[in-house]
């Protein structure tokens, strides 16, 4: 007897129709579902009116949100086409219906775009419940509407262009003073982004400001109707400018070095490359290299990546040999005493930016995020090897202070592993032998395992106390700690409570840091609810930012929110965490007789109090530090804990009246 469990036939094989593919599977097109899914299908809507502008028939692209959440995208290019597709629909429905649709393939209508395979709108289309493309073209306004990547109508037409703004969810713009247009309007499916629909408008007007920076003569308007914020973004200098905007808060060595060029190569079919590359060093010890591809940021780098960093290298080296700049590095390894790329990163601020024919790009996945093409580093290589060289040669002021910020590097680089070489010999950093505060949880699991930072021995006594200890381990750290703004490595690790906590942690740090040793996977920052309290915990953020960032990057680290207050009426007691939740709860208590205690540190309370408040997996409150504006973090923390103090001085004045005095 057969088991019909085990049988595999032909109706077991499922054909998916249309773009039924990208709703069953959707994170082989966009990623994933959360957050960085949803702001990816407004990112390929962006694109496609990006493309328009990269040949100059698009000047002008707007996005607006409205109040209830739909995404809109209108740019005054070209239009897409609404003829008859030999499909026999429209050429519209084609792109928005069909995948592997669309302009990029040909050799014509698009030189250097950043969609990939046709997939771009179509795949929106899907994954949003309805979505509205309206196109003005050949004197002719039309829409079409679609839900869930089904064609809901057929090709409308518009007979007045003052209709136009009642078909749009947004009203706040009008209509492109233009021959030709297209707006898109889309609102994700719920049932494909389950964790969240609600746009981030900093990562919306990060994209829009970064795209307006690659393109000359590209105005971008944005604008947030929940919040009424808008904002508009135009650059003259390019990729220049961005380095600049990149820097405003850095000191700088030199000025910006730019160059471009299109390059072919030798028995490569591919065609044309178009490079371009500004980069500037500063005073900062933090590398920030953007890159892009057909104007999409290719967050993990690449192929073009991968040519800069060679070019840079052997451009550095060969100058700092030719001039005997490398004598006074003792490393002992060869000419140039064992310069390695890590000290050209120090302080570098750069944009490599390539375009190819849209035919021929290949990004590692639909996402985009990291390019393929060998093409790519062999141009990127030739091209600024080539300029460098001659750059430095015909500026040898910019190519010494260049050399020396790398010399610096390096010197500061063999001081910290000698530091921390001293350090491991003396079992501290590397091995079994952990900090003799630590006082480590049972679990071995760091999934489960919990490490509390705490402020001192009195806060760090009643956590341990108070915690569960087969999978909390506290952890506490005398005083303020060490600003790592201002320090290199091997002052970082030559400090005993930053050492403490590199060991506790396990995972080592800089070149060594391996984040699969790490012993804990909450990793949670415990201090006083008072400006002292708030002082450490920025001081610890600054050196996780700085230089633990994979951890945050992992989703590890928090801050615990202790209460301010105990409100006491009758037999019942509350916890409130701020002076307004306490003014709050006491309105709604009347006339009742009610006791107030203020909790200055974690030391007043005693164990089952800090347990049941701060430390209760059930009950306590915890903020998850993620970095959603890195550039913006990066000005943040630069200004606040760095050396400069101008705009330190003039950051407090703007937000002074933003501040929370406790006296």
């Amino acid at each position: 007897m057969t088991n019909s469990k085990n049988t595999y036939t032909a109706s077991d094989i499922t054909v998916l129709e249309g773009l039924e593919p990208v709703r069953k599977r959707p994170g082989m097109y966009i990623g994933s579902t959360d957050e960085k899914g949803l702001h990816h299908i407004l990112t390929e809507i962006i694109d496609n009116s990006v493309d328009e502008a990269v040949p100059g028939f698009a000047k002008n692209i707007w996005v607006a949100i409205s109040k209830s959440g739909e995404a809109t995208v209108m740019d005054d290019g070209r239009g897409i086409p609404i003829d008859k597709h030999k499909s026999g629909l429209s050429a519209l429905e084609v792109t928005m219906t069909k995948l592997h649709a669309g302009g990029k393939f040909g050799s014509e209508a698009y030189q250097a775009s950043s969609g990939l395979h046709g997939v771009g709108s179509s795949a929106v289309n899907a994954l949003s419940s309805w979505m509205r493309v309206i196109v003005k073209r050949d004197k002719k306004i039309v829409y079409q509407d679609y839900k869930r990547g089904k064609a809901t109508s057929k090709l409308t037409p518009i007979k007045k262009e003052s209709e136009v703004k009642n078909l749009t969810p947004s009203n706040h713009y009008k209509t492109p003073d233009s021959d030709s247009f297209t707006i898109s309007s889309f609102l994700p499916d719920t049932q494909i982004f389950k964790k969240t629909t609600d746009w981030n408008f900093t990562k919306i007007k990060n994209l829009c400001r970064e795209r307006a920076f690659l393109i000359g003569g590209l105005t971008f308007h944005l604008y947030d109707e929940r919040t009424d914020e808008e904002c508009h973004f135009y650059f003259d200098g390019g990729i220049s400018s961005l380095i600049k905007h990149l820097n405003k808060t850095k000191k700088t060595l030199h000025e910006i070095i730019h160059f471009s060029k299109e390059i072919t190569l030798e028995d490569n079919p591919i065609g044309t490359i178009g490079v371009e590359v500004a980069m500037q060093y500063t005073d900062s010890y933090n590398e920030n290299i953007q890159t892009f591809a057909n104007v999409i940021n290719t967050h993990d780098g690449g192929t073009h990546l991968t040519g800069f960093r060679m070019a840079l290298n052997r451009v550095v080296k060969d100058y700092g040999l030719k001039n005997n700049l490398f004598k006074d590095l003792k490393s002992g390894k060869g000419k140039t005493n064992g310069l390695t790329s890590d000290d050209l990163k120090e302080g570098l601020t750069a944009v490599v930016y390539i375009k190819m024919h849209s035919n021929e790009i290949q990004f590692e996945s639909q996402t985009k995020t990291k390019l393929n093409n060998p093409e790519a580093q062999s141009a990127v290589f030739a091209v600024t090897k080539q300029f460098l060289t001659t750059h430095f040669e015909e500026n040898p002021g910019e190519a010494r202070r260049v050399l020396g910020k790398v010399l610096l590097a390096a010197k500061a680089r063999m001081a910290a592993r000698a530091a921390k070489d001293a350090v491991v010999r003396k079992g501290a950093l590397e091995g079994s032998s952990l900090p003799g505060k630590l006082s480590d949880c049972q679990s071995k699991d760091p999934d489960q395992s919990e490490l509390f930072i705490v402020e001192g021995d009195s806060a760090g006594g009643s956590a341990k106390q108070g915690r569960d200890r087969k999978f909390q381990a506290i952890l506490p750290l005398r005083g303020k700690i060490l600003n790592t703004e201002k320090a290199r490595l091997d002052k970082i690790i030559s400090s005993d409570e930053i050492k403490n906590l590199i060991v506790a942690l396990g995972a080592g740090i800089g070149e060594t840091f391996n984040k699969e040793k790490l012993r804990y996977h909450r990793i949670i920052i415990m201090n006083d609810a008072d400006v002292d309290g708030e002082h450490i915990t920025t001081l610890t953020l600054t050196f996780f930012f700085r230089h633990l960032k994979a951890i945050i990057d992992g989703g590890y680290l928090y801050v615990a929110l202790p209460p301010l207050f105990k409100v006491k009426h009758d037999k019942v007691e509350k916890y409130v965490y701020s002076e307004e939740e306490k003014d709050e709860y006491i309105k709604t208590l009347g006339d009742k007789k009610i006791g107030i205690q203020r909790y200055k540190g974690l030391g007043e309370m005693n164990p089952e109090q800090l347990w049941e408040t701060t430390m209760d997996p059930t009950k306590r409150i915890l903020k998850k530090i993620v970095i959603e504006d890195a550039e913006n973090a990066d000005t943040v923390f630069r200004t606040l804990m760095g050396e400069e103090v101008p705009p330190r001085r003039k950051f407090i004045q703007t937000h002074a009246k933003m501040a929370t005095l406790d006296i």
